[in-house]
């Protein structure tokens, strides 16, 4: 009867250890791999595109998880430095992860980009500077410099502007910018546009004021001041103390709460940017957009965090691959997450309607970009153009 007993108990408990274990593997995190720059120059770009994979993070725990798992992005820091993301990229390739969040350097994501492309796994980087290969496992957040500044030029040529002076910072960034704006320059609608004064400089310079001295003397009315963080800052000071005192552009990776806190005393009379949807308020007529921006409002508020240029470059890639991985089912591999993107059309997220097909690698382009500019009185960024870079009335 013992023995009975004992036998009895012993597949009743096999049976209940079989039947819980589903329920246990299901409840497990799933994990997303991301590599950021938490410390070092780029820190501000890494940690404010933290916090929105944080909000994200909620959001869908929130509302389901991915396949009723939780969601966790698990997060390493490359210190800002290429060969460090180099070296994490090549250990989670070594794991056989299906996809790969970030670096937020161009040169980070050039660096990787050689080790993925072919065969994966889904690499999305959240810089926006970089050249695309159409069909490959790598994927971009937000448009190309190339839709920047051929939006840029179009909306300042309305102005009535046709005098550029420029100054590009000589790292990965600032090359792909660079040759944007020739691109820009050489398209027939810009036949009257002008490139006064062509300048360069290095992110490690202290000082930039040789160049300043020129591109004054070139008598500009437009000033394209291309760099990131604190490399910008040291172009906005220089342009300053030069008394050069024109519309000014630069980096869209400026568009972010830190940067006009510790640059605010120095910015130009009037900054401009590239930037997206977001920034044109109540002026957006997509009720999809709308309804995309007020859901990361509110989670990001939810964390104590406010949108900006830079938690944007990491809200939409996030929320786009966890839709693909709420379709796909979260054992959903590299080749089916990359063909599943390459076709996406119609997905609406903050940046406005993505198409992957129109804008391969991206899935947004030159309709997704709105001029703005810096109101330091309101703290605040301001549209003064439509999508496309149609000027607004009276801006």
């Amino acid at each position: 009867m013992n023995r009975l007993f004992r036998t009895a108990a012993a597949v009743l408990t096999a049976t209940l250890v079989a039947a819980l274990a589903p329920a246990a593997r299901a409840a497990d995190p799933y994990e997303i791999n991301v590599i950021l720059p938490l410390t070092g120059n780029i820190a501000f770009v890494g940690t404010t595109q933290l916090q929105a994979l944080k909000a994200v993070e909620a959001y869908v725990n929130k509302t389901g998880g991915i396949g009723g798992r939780p969601l966790s992005f698990v997060v390493a820091d490359d210190g800002s430095d290429v060969k460090t993301a180099l070296q994490l990229a090549q250990g989670l390739i070594a794991k056989n992860v299906p996809l790969i969040m970030g670096s937020s350097s161009p040169q980070a994501c050039a660096a990787i980009a050689p080790l993925v492309l072919a065969n994966g796994p889904v690499h999305y980087c959240l810089a926006n500077a970089g050249q695309t290969v159409p069909g490959s496992y790598e994927f971009f957040t937000q448009f190309t410099n190339d839709a920047q500044l051929a939006v840029l030029v179009r909306y300042f040529r309305e102005r009535g502007m046709k005098k550029i002076a420029s100054i590009f910072s000589i790292d990965g960034g600032g090359q792909d910018a660079e040759h944007a704006l020739t691109a820009a320059l050489a398209l027939p609608e810009n036949k009257d546009v002008q490139l006064v004064a062509h300048e360069h400089f290095a992110p490690g310079d202290i000082g930039v004021a040789a160049q300043m001295t020129r591109i004054k003397e070139a008598a500009p009315n437009v000033l394209i001041a291309w760099a990131t963080g604190g490399p910008a800052g040291t172009l906005l000071r220089n342009e300053r103390d030069a008394g050069i005192d024109v519309p000014t552009v630069t980096s869209t990776g400026n568009l972010s709460a830190n940067f006009f806190k510790q640059f605010g005393a120095i910015l130009p009379t009037n900054l401009y940017f590239a930037a997206v949807p977001y920034y044109s308020g109540e002026s957006l007529s997509s009720g999809p957009t709308k309804a995309a921006v007020a859901t990361m409002t509110s989670s990001l508020a939810a964390i104590g965090s406010k949108p900006d240029m830079i938690e944007i470059s990491g809200w939409d890639p996030a929320m786009l691959v966890v839709d693909a991985l709420r379709k796909l089912g979260p054992d959903a591999s590299a080749a089916k997450l990359r063909a599943y993107l390459l076709n996406v059309r119609g997905w609406v997220g903050v940046n406005g309607p993505y198409d992957f097909h129109a804008n391969p690698q991206r899935g947004v382009g030159e309709a997704n970009v709105v001029i703005v500019r810096w109101d330091p009185a309101a703290n605040t960024a301001v549209a003064v153009s439509k999508p496309g870079g149609a000027l607004l009335s009276g801006k």
